[in-house]
């Protein structure tokens, strides 16, 4: 299938401000792009394009004072299946990880490893190690946290998130990747686009949407704990060792969001554009 992508993203400053953008497809699925207008500045502002420590792009612009409308359209090529799912995939010793996964084992600014190591152990401790256990941290995580748009707030950690019991996508997947390294699992962060192809459509405005992938046997699998089940279409954006790694916009300076739209769809044989919903 082909999946259309997309965002229109409006910001105001009042003094001349620097800006950094992870909103461009990850690397890893560039090669399926089927069409990608250029990235938008208006008014024009050269924007610089580099790749960080973890893979992703990041463009940098200074913003001039007023209104700045930032805006990408794609296509992309989708093998419209769930992502892979192997049940029998087993966990891989620390001694024999590999060396790139390591850092996604400790605790980082939204995983605080370090205060739900007790209750990670106490609650999947005598889970059976795999596949299934990382499971059982997204059924659990998936029924303890109730999830609602004005529960969002950009400071919550994964402990916060586990006493408060709400949440966003972030939250989430924050708490599910800090109960994974608190069990030696390798996690990281993901945000992308995730749009409702296969699924019921959402009503809500489309949004941008967060889960993540755990290291097992033979590489990295992906896991969604706010969502709890396969889903298709997802493209990826960037990665991480939590949202603080991967802001999609991170401006050095204040700045106001006065308008946000994304778009994530399925195009369908003839053309037509498959109903839109919100997917975070």
């Amino acid at each position: 299938m082909q999946i259309e992508f997309g965002y229109d993203i409006t910001l105001a400053v009042q003094q001349p401000t620097p800006v950094h953008c992870l909103l461009d497809v990850h690397p890893d699925r560039r090669g399926d792009l089927v069409l990608e207008h250029p990235f938008q500045v208006v008014p024009q502002a050269p924007a610089l394009l580099h790749t960080d420590v973890f893979g992703n792009q990041v463009r940098r612009l200074v913003l001039q004072p007023g209104e700045t409308i930032l805006s990408q359209r794609g296509v992309i090529s989708d093998k419209g299946e769930p992502e892979q799912h192997r049940t029998d995939a087993q966990e891989v010793e620390v001694p024999d990880l590999p060396t790139d996964s390591l850092q996604f084992l400790l605790g980082s600014r939204y995983c605080e490893t370090d205060r739900l190591s007790d209750l990670a152990w106490k609650l999947f401790g005598g889970v059976p190690k795999g596949y299934g256990r990382v499971q059982a941290i997204c059924d659990f995580v998936h029924s303890h946290l109730t999830f609602g748009y004005p529960y969002a707030r950009a400071t919550r950690t994964a402990a916060e998130g586990y006493e408060e019991r709400q949440g966003v996508c972030r939250d989430f997947a924050h708490l599910a990747i800090t109960f994974c390294r608190c069990l030696n699992i390798p996690a990281r962060y993901v945000n992308g686009y995730l749009g409702d192809i296969g699924v019921p459509p959402n009503t809500a405005p489309m949004d941008f949407n967060a889960w993540f992938e755990a290291y097992l046997e033979e590489g990295w699998y992906t896991f969604d704990a706010r969502h709890n089940i396969r889903r298709i279409g997802r493209i990826i954006i960037a990665r991480g060792r939590d949202a603080a790694d991967v802001p999609m916009i991170q401006s050095f300076g204040p700045h106001e969001l006065r308008g946000f739209h994304v778009v994530t769809h399925e195009i369908t044989a003839a053309g037509s554009r498959v109903e839109e919903g919100a997917a975070a």
